[in-house]
């Protein structure tokens, strides 16, 4: 596989010093790390997600609400790849090998190639955002993400004119994702946004969460995260970021077009055909709550789709 390192890409002309040597003492960590290296030579998963990540808090862009349980965070997952059962990730992903790993960029892009997860980090600083998270199902939490702006890596591979949309690939390995055994989808999992959508400042890439490396039933080591779309669009373990003129088809619209749409932003006023998208269950609590459109981030997102008819375009 070719490695490549965007060498004409300088962290200190991305980034203030402090900041990117902020990066470089958490990767020396997980280097350091290393050192506890299981028989087979990768890391455990539970030392991987106990990793410690230095993050400013950014308050700006974070929900004021209580946070969901750690807990409950990381052992109610859908992560199909590992199951279809709630419980399934927690149970399974330890199979998930996260170490090394890369990120192939292609397509409409000026500076296509694959880069390793050193090279994804290195220019950039890790923000703390509180952000609510919308499940199809009627499900909802809220976490505290780690991670950047997409936006941020993106223009870094200086997209091209006719870069109208980005798909998202996540890892197919049967041997480590026992699901994949199963047709549930047509693996591997893909996810795509428009343009300005994945350029919006709301979009984060996520490395962590609760100050903590992703565990692998959460979508380690980098996954996406939407806040204003349902659960599904945010995608995990990705492995293939590629720039597209044309639209993508997602693994969900793929599998039911009449249920999933290309957008999927949180709306009440459009159910799922075999149920109400109008209430939620908050994790933890016993009473639904109100789902708010676009999951409560209207007041930023709500000029994407202007003009749209949300009805058709869900």
């Amino acid at each position: 596989m070719l490695i490549r390192k965007p060498t004409d890409i300088l962290p200190s002309e991305i980034t203030p010093e402090s900041l990117y040597r902020q990066r470089r003492r958490f990767l020396q960590g997980g280097l350091a790390l290393g050192a506890t290296l299981l028989a087979g030579g990768l890391l455990a998963p539970a030392a991987r997600a106990a990793r410690a990540l230095e993050a400013v808090k950014n308050a700006a862009f974070s929900a004021q609400e209580d946070l969901t349980p750690y807990q409950d965070v990381t052992s109610y997952n859908n992560f199909y790849e590992f199951g279809t059962r709630k419980d399934d990730p927690a149970k399974h992903a330890h199979t998930l090998r996260t170490e090394p790993w890369s990120l192939t960029i292609e397509g409409e892009v000026a500076k296509p190639g694959t880069y390793t997860l050193e090279d994804i980090l290195k220019p950039h600083a890790l923000e703390e955002r509180i952000y609510r998270l919308r499940c199809v199902e009627g499900w909802s939490m809220v976490i505290p993400w780690v991670g950047f702006p997409l936006a941020d890596l993106l223009q870094r591979f200086e997209p091209t004119s006719r870069a109208r949309y980005v798909e998202f690939v996540t890892l197919r390995d049967p041997e480590q994702m026992p699901g994949l055994r199963w047709p549930v989808l047509d693996w591997p999992y893909v996810e795509g946004l428009r343009m300005d959508e994945a350029l919006h400042p709301l979009t984060l890439l996520a490395v962590g969460l609760y100050g903590k490396a992703l565990p692998n039933q959460n979508g380690a080591p980098i996954r996406l995260v939407v806040p204003w779309k349902y659960g599904f669009k945010s995608i995990k373990s990705i492995v293939t970021i590629r720039f597209r003129e044309d639209q993508p088809t997602s693994s969900w619209m793929a599998a039911a077009p009449r249920e999933y749409g290309f957008y999927s932003n949180v709306n009440p006023e459009v159910d799922h055909p075999r149920w109400s998208q109008r209430r939620e269950r908050r994790i933890g609590e016993i009473r639904k709550r109100d789902t708010l459109m676009f999951n409560g981030y209207g007041e930023q997102v709500a000029q994407l789709y202007q003009g749209m008819d949300l009805r058709k375009h869900f």
